[in-house]
């Protein structure tokens, strides 16, 4: 098929501002559905971005449609991350739908900023709008993007705001690129003292510092959250995320939100990082072969929007709408729902150094915690996207063994399994801290403890406790530690860490040498809630 390109056309939004653009489509005379990426990243790259091939895209009919945001490379106005993309978005379809060169449909779709963008624009309802696919979206601009737990996000927003000014749309001089390029060089350095980059970020990206100075909740957040627009999306929405994507939360929150306005959600969750959908990290490939957790995701797009946009499907969808890749067995399985229906609360308490099942136990216990701002315990792995994360070296199921061996973590450890054990959903740690009066940050982290002794990570989570929270006393505190879908093997063990910081995944709390005392036993009976599915 003959394909048409037409490179910098000029859409008008609203406010007058002009959007640049590239259009990609069939060589025909008949008018096709059109699908809409708007990126911040330049359009001038692979036109289906890093996932998905464009080119495929037009050559099964579709009309596409790549546009810079407002504020970079070809399009006018100034950039402020999500601040205009609902209005600009929707404006964006509107206008595509009403050229002659497309039926009157759309689709919208994108991966992390884009998929994010994508939500939002639905929400604004766009003439013409038919289906949305975001890839790795989060729930909204706060808590899941800039903070998680209370704690802010260090690792990602500085590095992605560093990466993000280093593009050439983003309209530095040659002397604020290097700058710029200098700072990445130095990312370490200032991971471990922010401050030192406040003046390059005050006077290159100021939002930066609003993000510090607005914390989770506040009013200020609500310009760019599909969270609070759920009832708005009334389209189909096809959500692809991973186990370890850091916005996963996000994802599986947007899916739920929408569902529950009405039957029009979808969600594929695989052995995925922010930046790999292929299911091969650095030291683990899932699957027996590549194919078994690398999906075909240009063709969920194509068969999303060919059902929707093309009524290709004949009645309703009645198959399952949940897809997870269940890690530990490695296999693809459908489900009717998320949380997955039937799954029952498995119970592990924290007694000694043990995981066990069961009641509390009687004897109460506790162990100490020192916290060192200047060596707090380093992330390895899990829900992140720092440098290295297109290579997969920074996130994913990464070997705990180095960092457990730290004194300032400690690792509760249940039996050798008997029997295989399958967890699906939202983990939680219930944990009993008296924490410094400067503070405290309690993190977890579970662990698929090998025969061999591998400690792989599955998922983790933060909780930030304020100074003076406890006031010299034990705080009940609960610590979301992420979603999974996950087999323990017979032979197998479940491992929980506990720690004051995981650095430079979130910034360090206090910034002061601290002690925290974790409780467990007797009067506080400090627990992990693992969802179990029977009969798996």
């Amino acid at each position: 098929m003959r394909i048409v390109v037409e490179h910098d056309l000029e859409i008008p939004v609203r406010d007058g501002v002009l959007l640049a653009a590239d259009l990609y489509r069939p060589d025909t005379a008949d008018p096709v559905p059109v699908l809409v990426r708007r990126t911040p990243y330049g359009r001038s790259g692979a036109p289906g971005g890093a996932s998905v091939d464009g080119l495929r895209l037009v050559r099964a009919g579709y009309a596409l449609l790549v546009q810079d945001v407002r504020g970079r490379f070809g399009s006018g106005g100034g950039f402020d991350p999500y601040w205009h993309e609902a209005d600009d978005g929707a404006d964006t379809v509107a206008w595509a739908v009403s050229q002659p060169w497309c039926d009157g449909s759309a689709g919208l779709f994108g991966r992390s900023y884009e998929a994010m963008a994508a939500l939002l624009a639905a929400a604004e309802r766009p003439p013409g709008l038919g289906a949305v696919v975001p890839h790795v979206a989060g729930s909204g601009f706060d808590e899941g993007w800039t903070r998680q737990g209370g704690a802010f996000q260090l690792g990602f927003v500085l590095y992605w705001v560093l990466y993000d000014l280093l593009l050439e749309g983003a309209g530095l001089s040659a002397a604020e690129r290097a700058e710029v390029a200098g700072a990445v060089d130095r990312i370490d350095e200032l991971y471990r003292d922010p401050a030192a980059a406040e003046d390059l970020l005050d006077r290159l990206a100021p939002y930066y510092r609003r993000w510090r100075e607005h914390p989770s909740g506040d009013p200020y957040w609500l310009r760019a959250a599909p969270r609070t627009a759920y009832p708005a999306i009334d389209v189909p929405v096809l959500h692809l995320t991973g186990w370890y994507d850091i916005f996963l939360a996000g994802a599986l929150e947007n899916y739920r939100g929408i569902r529950e306005c009405g039957d029009r959600s979808r969600l594929v969750v695989g052995p995925w990082s922010h930046c790999i959908t292929g299911g091969i990290f650095p030291q683990r490939r899932y699957g027996l072969a590549a194919d078994e957790a690398e999906l075909d995701v240009t063709a969920l797009h194509l068969e999303h929007f060919d059902r929707h946009l093309r009524r290709s499907g004949e009645g309703p969808d009645r198959r399952d709408p949940v897809r997870l890749f269940l890690t530990g067995a490695d296999a693809w399985r459908t489900f009717p729902d998320w949380p997955v229906p039937g799954t029952e609360d498995l119970v592990l308490h924290l007694d000694g150094r043990r995981l066990a099942p069961g009641p509390a136990p009687a004897r109460s216990g506790a162990d100490r915690i020192r916290h060192d701002p200047a060596d707090p315990v380093p992330t390895a792995g899990g829900a992140t996207a720092l440098p290295g994360q297109f290579t997969g070296g920074d996130c994913g199921p990464l070997d705990q063994r180095e960092v457990e061996s730290r004194p300032d973590v400690l690792c509760f450890t249940g039996d050798p399994l008997d029997a295989p054990l399958t967890v699906v959903g939202d983990t939680v740690l219930t944990v009993y801290v008296t924490p410094d009066a400067a503070g405290a940050d309690v993190t977890a982290k579970l662990v698929d403890v090998h025969p061999g002794g591998r400690a792989e990570l599955l998922c983790d989570g933060v909780r930030r406790l304020a100074a003076g929270g406890g006031a010299g006393e034990p705080v009940e505190v609960t610590v979301a530690v992420g979603a999974v879908g996950h087999v323990f093997r017979a032979g197998h063990r479940i491992r929980l860490e506990v720690a004051a910081s995981n650095a430079p995944r979130f910034d360090v709390h206090p910034p002061a040498l601290a002690h925290h005392t974790v409780h467990h036993g007797g009067d506080h009976p400090s627990r992990l809630l693992l969802p179990r599915l029977p009969g798996a």
